[in-house]
């Protein structure tokens, strides 16, 4: 029952609607404590097909779907993660110090949309908190897990970087939360290229850097976009990712903005994918991030250009079996398309 999308909406979505976001999530956060639950339960939502098998800068997954960073945030949920099915996890955002993020009200649903606005601004317990759990967990099934590190210093990212990447299978740098004061300046091309050659020193696994998006009546905004693109593949960055939340205001958050996610911003996460693996070329894997919801949703993500897909608002809305729910639409579609098999097709320019 619990992996259906359907008997989820129907009965246990109206009851954590019914409470605040936040308080809905610590809820969510409560029953994935269970570890032993979900590895019990972890059958049930696997897809087993190898049809589905990608290959993410090297990392050998299962599926194309994965878990985008922002739901376990301090990485203490992972192994329970892991058993939902994703080809992939993403723990974090991980930043050096322990904060408290924005203040509240700081996360709203905008249910008839299918979306959510948030302004947490990295809530967070800090590096070395984050370090104990990754070194406490139990080994997953083969899932590799991604750290999504951040900061608004090159010594706080950098020590975020050299600290997990022993502890993770990838690292994904955050340049582009729309909460976070000071963030803005690894933006900056120089900047970025600066902080990318100091990561790139002596890194020995697989890095991403997520991108900032940008609306697409601003030319100037898609152009700086992609040349921190260009600056991600001169210094070879393994894999981007597009996109994360938009800008947006809304005068019932505390700081009055945040960022928005989910079915509101999917025809935009497909236009930067196709335009991202266009200035990228096809050496560089793509994670498209933003509104993924459906088989078809990733399947219009794999052609425009995507290596993988990544789901945050789509969890909230369709619930633990999302991946299996997805996955297994992915295959119809392949079928529709008479696609063998990903690693022949989507995310490729021969």
């Amino acid at each position: 029952m619990i992996r259906s999308p359907a008997v989820y909406a129907a009965v246990l979505r109206p009851l954590l609607f019914a409470l605040q976001p936040e308080v809905a999530q610590s809820v969510a956060e409560f029953a994935l404590r269970r570890q032993w639950l979900w590895r019990g339960l972890s059958g049930a939502f696997e897809t087993r097909n190898g049809r589905l098998a990608v290959d993410l800068a090297g990392l050998k997954l299962a599926n194309p779907v994965g878990l985008a960073a922002g739901y376990d945030k301090d990485c203490e949920m992972l192994t329970s993660m892991t058993s939902l099915g994703f080809g992939y996890v993403s723990g974090g955002t991980v930043v050096g110090s322990a904060q408290p993020g924005n203040p509240r009200p700081r996360m709203l649903r905008y249910k008839e949309e299918r979306s959510l606005i948030n302004s947490l601004g990295f809530p967070s317990r800090g590096l070395a908190y984050a370090v104990k759990r990754l070194e406490s967990r139990k080994k997953s099934d083969g899932t590799p897990v991604v750290v999504s590190i951040s900061g608004v210093d090159f010594h706080s990212i950098f020590r975020c970087h050299r600290s997990l990447e022993p502890l993770a299978d990838a690292i994904e740098l955050n340049i582009s939360s729309p909460n976070t004061a000071g963030l803005k300046l690894f933006q900056e091309p120089q900047v970025l290229s600066e902080l990318l050659g100091r990561i790139s020193d002596g890194r020995e696994r697989p890095l991403f850097v997520k991108l900032p998006p940008y609306e697409a009546d601003n030319d100037e905004a898609r152009d700086r976009t992609l040349a921190l693109v260009n600056v991600c593949v001169r210094h070879g960055v393994d894999a981007l990712t597009v996109a994360n939340t938009h800008p947006r205001q809304d005068a019932r958050l505390a700081v009055g903005t945040g960022g928005l996610s989910g079915k509101a911003i999917f025809d935009r996460t497909i236009e930067m994918v196709s335009a991202v693996r266009s200035e990228a070329g096809s050496r560089t894997a793509i994670n498209a991030c933003g509104g993924i919801f459906t088989g078809q949703d990733a399947w219009k993500a794999l052609k425009a250009g995507a290596t993988t897909v990544q789901l945050l608002t789509g969890l909230v809305y369709r619930g633990p079996g999302i991946a299996r729910t997805v996955n297994r639409e992915l295959l119809r579609e392949m079928d529709r398309d008479g696609v063998g098999a990903l690693t022949a097709s989507a995310g490729s320019e021969e």
